[in-house]
């Protein structure tokens, strides 16, 4: 049986669900046997291609014009998603998260990728846009997060296009394998796990896929 189980995970840094899946998903690894035998790998995906850099609007407004809903109602759902966050321990400050464009912070992840930086680059940058209402697309940001995670090269990287295709890449097979929502898990190409639902079901996810692994090499 091969060692390795592989875990490929589409997410958007400006995703909450995301952000509550990355954390049930550690919390999974943290109660799973095999967790030194697991390789995670993750993808870049875009909830809006097109955002641009600044808004100029809170995510409660952005929130309720997307979905043509009352601004209370999109209140009342962001609060409750930020109250999910305080439950797995995370403080979150959604009135002041600056929604923005996240290709070049995607770009920066693929980057931390090569450095064996990616996991620590991705949760810096959750932490950026939920908790410290940081503009994830602004490049002193994005070089001083890089710096603070120890992945460097990143202020050269942003002048260039480097990188641009390993996100477009990541989105096309997205969208090849049908992920249309994030986040989006496939453990051991063959258990796909949708949204944020809990540590328990991605800890049946990791144990199920160990388990089928086994079956098939015995």
């Amino acid at each position: 049986m091969p060692r390795n189980l592989f875990v490929d995970i589409w997410a958007d840094v400006v995703c909450p669900f995301c952000y509550l899946g990355f954390r049930q998903f550690h919390d999974a690894l943290d109660h799973f046997d095999h967790a030194t035998d697991v390789v995670v790998r993750h993808h870049a995906f875009e909830l809006d291609p097109h955002a641009a850099l600044t808004h100029g609007e809170s995510l409660d407004e952005m929130l309720a014009a997307r979905y043509s809903m009352p601004l209370e109602r999109a209140a009342a759902l962001n609060l409750r998603v930020e109250n999910s966050a305080k439950e797995l321990g995370m403080e979150w400050s959604l009135a002041d998260a600056q929604p923005t464009n996240t290709f070049d912070a995607h770009r920066v992840i693929a980057m931390a990728n090569t450095q064996g930086r990616q996991e620590q680059m991705l949760g810096r940058l959750f932490r950026a846009y939920f908790s410290e209402g940081r503009v994830v697309s602004d490049h002193d940001t994005l070089v001083a997060l890089a710096l603070e995670t120890g992945v460097i090269g990143v202020e050269e990287m942003l002048v260039g296009d480097e990188f641009a295709d390993a996100v477009r890449g990541d989105e096309n097979l997205a969208a090849k394998i049908g992920i249309t929502g994030v986040p989006a898990l496939i453990f051991d190409g063959r258990f796909h796990l949708s949204g944020a639902q809990g540590m328990n079901a991605m800890l049946e996810a990791l144990e199920n896929s160990w388990s089928e692994r086994s079956d098939r090499s015995a």
